[in-house]
């Protein structure tokens, strides 16, 4: 453990007041949230010997997998890679049962890792933190609670999660609805009963699909409102023994090293070779492999040519369609609806699912129509669509999605110089250096956040991690130095959005309304959510930075 800093301004008294008896507590670190990438800021900061304050919404840490306890919640990174790479010591202290675990399996893992780390004590949990003011001359980040209670610190680090603010108020009428209505993120620790009901399920996303494909067993009848299709992949999730888990461990350096050059920091990579090398059937032979595989290789270690080749992004996502065409026997009307026309397959979050399609061949599953007869409110008995008719159902499950990346900070109001607000800022166009500071910002560093690898495009364990060890470092590095404040400067944040762009400019992804490009939240400023430049390119690129000193950075 590296010697302790003192970085810590004489105690004052809280601001707008001159009692030095409501002097407010002072810290070295303030971090928000408790999940994967909050855990491992708060484990990082401690070992540097820094005084830390972790605030978390929930109850509980987790995160995500704190929040989403919704009907079939998974991930669907593999087990022996949605890992901490720090400690080979730790990864090998959590067996997973299977390839994909279960949310309360996962929520079990992380609460083993704050327990084994002792994290819990750091924070406070049933702490929203509603606003951070950056005090200029004092150089340091006057953060509120929801209750009105101010703490400051030099560093302010968000890790408040790319999907975790979730849109829960779309529709008119949704508090007259006199049946059970409930929000997947926001899903109630107490066990939800549907047996025998009429249930309504709006959203077909990742989140939307686990949903009906677990709750289609046990419910009266199901009407699933459907406005875009999902191209998907069944998901081949095999229980884990203690033979199967021993041998991953074996291979964790291999695996650590692995996930830090991929593409998507999977243990895959796209390593078919070219697309125009190889014949019609060697294309295929490929595709079914990976098909076969039953994870997101086919999405992600195929051929790269479909983000950028339209010709090719036809023919793979033709292979697909036809899968999905298979699966719904050829029933002319569902084929109709489920399966994508007008966008390419990958330029969208691709679902895995487990017998997903096969739902809607069930008598008491109909799926509705919303591009003919959209939602327009919803009233107490049900939902009703333009077309007049009321869908009368007893529940209600709305898996509508995020204001990704932006959101959860910009719920908050975060302030930096001169009173700037991130809000303002980003309601206009949303910029960042690199998804790790905002120009204007000092000593606020994110995680999970625009323009960096993320939930879109990334294994969120890999990416977190190297986001936190990165932020760290540089806090590191400014202490060291007899530094205080550390930021972005413009012309950095510049040069990195028009990389962000140019790159992002040369894919089919771009041209795809979906949350990767903010086009699920009306008037959300269009720009591509997360780099898509490659996992691997951007770790270079950050310790690059590092190595020589993080130019771009104006430390003083």
């Amino acid at each position: 453990m590296e010697t302790k800093v003192d970085i810590h301004p004489p105690q004052h008294a809280l601001p707008g007041t001159d009692d030095p008896e409501q002097a407010t507590a002072h810290f070295d670190a303030i971090v928000i949230g408790a999940g994967v990438a909050g855990l491992y800021q708060v484990y990082r900061l401690r070992e540097m010997g820094l005084t830390v304050q972790g605030y978390e919404t929930g109850s509980g840490v987790g995160g995500t997998w704190y929040w989403n306890r919704y009907p079939g919640a998974r991930f669907d990174s593999q087990a022996e890679i949605y890992q901490y790479w720090f400690s080979e010591e730790l990864y090998k202290s959590w067996k997973p049962t299977e390839r994909f675990p279960a949310q309360p399996e996962t929520e079990r893992w992380l609460n083993h890792v704050a327990d084994t780390l002792d994290l819990k004590k750091e924070f406070k949990f049933n702490t929203r933190i509603a606003a951070a003011r950056y005090d200029e001359a004092a150089q340091q980040w006057n953060v509120e609670t929801a209750d009105g209670t101010v703490v400051t610190a030099q560093f302010l680090i968000a890790c408040c999660g790319m999907l975790s603010a979730p849109i829960t108020n779309r529709f008119e009428g949704q508090a007259s609805f006199k049946g059970e209505l409930y929000h997947t993120a926001l899903w109630p620790k107490a066990p939800v009963d549907l047996k025998g009901k009429r249930v309504a399920v709006v959203g077909t996303g990742a989140t939307g699909i686990q949903v009906i494909q677990t709750i289609a067993p046990e419910v009266g009848s199901m009407k699933v409102f459907v406005r875009t299709p999902q191209y998907i992949i069944p998901m081949r999730n095999p229980k884990y023994s203690d033979t199967d888990w021993n041998a991953w461990c074996e291979r964790f350096h291999e695996l650590k090293k692995r996930v830090q050059e991929t593409f998507a920091g999977f243990d895959y990579d796209f390593d078919a070779g070219p697309w125009e090398e190889k014949t019609p059937e060697e294309r295929t032979q490929v595709l079914e492999g990976l098909w076969e595989d039953g994870s997101l290789s086919l999405w992600l270690a195929s051929f790269p040519e479909m983000f950028f080749d339209e010709a090719v992004s036809e023919e793979v996502s033709e292979f697909v369609r036809a899968k999905m065409r298979d699966r719904l026997q050829h029933n002319e009307a569902l084929c109709d609806l489920l399966i994508p026309k007008d966008y390419g397959f990958g330029t969208h979050r691709v679902p895995l699912e487990n017998k997903y399609l096969e739902v809607y061949l069930q008598p008491n599953v109909e799926a509705v129509d919303c591009k003919k007869a959209p939602i327009t409110r919803i009233v107490s008995e049900g939902i009703q669509t333009a077309d007049g008719k009321v869908h009368e159902v007893d529940v209600i499950i709305f898996a509508l999605g995020f204001d990704a990346g932006s959101g959860a900070l910009t719920r908050i109001d975060i302030r930096g110089r001169d009173d700037r607000s991130l809000k303002d800022e980003w309601s206009k166009e949303i910029r960042t250096a690199m998804g790790l500071q905002v120009n204007g910002y000092p000593n606020l560093f994110t995680t999970g956040a625009p323009l960096a690898p993320s939930a879109a495009l990334c294994n969120m364990t890999t990416c977190l991690q190297h986001q936190v060890d990165w932020i760290t470092d540089c806090i590191d590095y400014t202490l060291r130095h007899d530094k205080r404040v550390v930021e972005a400067t413009e012309a950095f944040q510049d040069a990195w959005v028009e990389h962000h762009d140019e790159t992002a400019a040369k894919t089919l992804v771009v041209k795809t309304d979906s949350w990767y490009m903010g086009s699920n939240v009306e008037g959300k400023p269009r720009r591509l959510l997360s780099y898509i430049g490659g996992v691997g390119n951007y770790h270079k690129r950050c310790d690059e930075l590092a190595t020589q000193g993080y130019p771009g950075f104006d430390i003083q």
